[in-house]
């Protein structure tokens, strides 16, 4: 069974992701982060970054295969953060975009390097929503997130993403964000797509994550809150205990 299916389509249960940016993590950190990640069941790693300054992605995902089985997926910042030692890579289209190289460009210098790598591609639809705060991911992408209250367009846009073929929508207020997307925006695309939600981007506490699964969210990414106190993971736990039963 793919990754894909295992983690997303096996199952109608909701899903969490620890999203790990190497350049902000620690060895020691990323130890106590990966065990407290096994011991509370988290779904999937995601791992990556805007800039990879410290080439630190290869041990960085060694170091998670060596202390969990935890699934290791790559949520790439650039068309090189390719490691064959990782289980799939998310193959993200900027659809909230209109900058060509973030929608196929990119997409066509990383082809050859995904292929001999053998990876598993997931097809996500990338979409960066406002948060009322610059963030890494629209400046380096070069593009302006759709804005935080215009749910009209986020829908459309989902949809979209969803007819040319695309296996996940990732809705994303970015890292450092100030808010999280809305409640509204989250149920309104997830009430129009038919695939997997991913939600990232300024969820900082439980009650934060509680709403946006409720909301329609398949799947919460959370990576800041964590790099500043891990015990959220441990919290999330108990939170999709109650939600999933």
């Amino acid at each position: 069974m793919s990754i894909f299916q295992n983690i997303f389509l096996e199952t109608n249960k909701k899903r969490f992701a620890v999203l790990i940016d190497p350049d902000r993590t620690k060895v020691n950190n990323l130890k106590e982060t990966a065990e407290l990640a096994k011991k509370s069941g988290v779904d999937v790693f995601f791992v990556g970054g805007s800039l990879l300054t410290n080439d630190s992605l290869d041990e960085c995902i060694t170091l998670l295969k060596e202390e969990t089985d935890i699934p290791v997926i790559i949520f790439p910042g650039n068309a090189m953060q390719i490691n064959a030692k990782a289980d799939a890579l998310l193959f993200l289209s900027l659809i909230s975009s209109r900058n060509p190289e973030m929608l196929i460009g990119r997409h066509v210098i990383a082809a050859p390097y995904l292929k001999a790598a053998k990876l598993e591609t997931i097809s996500t639809g990338y979409m960066l929503i406002d948060s009322g705060k610059s963030t890494a991911a629209s400046y380096m992408s070069n593009s302006f997130p759709i804005p935080y209250d215009k749910d009209d367009i986020a829908v459309c846009t989902a949809m979209a993403g969803e007819m040319l073929g695309l296996k996940l929508i990732y809705m994303d207020a970015g890292s450092g964000s100030a808010s999280s997307i809305s409640e509204t925006m989250t149920r309104r695309v997830k009430d129009n797509i038919d695939i997997p939600l991913i939600v990232g981007g300024g969820i900082r506490n439980i009650e934060t994550a509680k709403m946006l699964y409720n909301a329609g969210a398949d799947c919460l990414v959370i990576g800041n809150a964590i790099e500043k106190d891990n015990s959220i993971i441990r919290e999330m736990s108990d939170l999709l205990k109650i939600i999933n039963g």
